[in-house]
């Protein structure tokens, strides 16, 4: 009895890496060995990343607002304290939010919290 190879199958595997790794530059987008890897390295990277990014809006929330209360004659820290002393709870998002496009507000906020 001949040996089943299921041709069917492993092309469709193939053609779906090749097809991921459309837009490669050289062999990376069009031998499958090669292709492999780099979809395989791409999809590390894209897992990994998907996290730093959450870290990096943290960090750039956390610039705004330093930047904001810095203008308004306090550090980010007291501001931070002064909030969680007086009950306000506004996350760093809508703070940093608030900070860039609505600067009296992020004002009257910097007075209710740092007495």
């Amino acid at each position: 009895m001949p040996r089943s190879r299921n041709l069917v199958a492993s092309r469709r595997r193939r053609r779906k890496i090749l097809k991921q790794a459309k837009g490669y530059w050289g062999r990376r987008k069009n031998v499958y060995t090669v292709a492999k890897n780099a979809v395989e390295k791409a999809q590390l990277y894209q897992y990994r990343d998907r996290k730093v990014r959450k870290r990096l809006f943290r960090r750039l929330w956390i610039t705004r607002i330093n930047a904001a209360a810095r203008l308004n004659g306090t550090t980010y820290a007291k501001l931070i304290h002064g909030m969680k002393e007086n009950d306000i709870d506004i996350n760093r998002k809508m703070l940093a939010d608030i900070a860039v496009h609505d600067p009296e507000t992020f004002s009257e906020i910097v007075k209710e919290s740092v007495k």
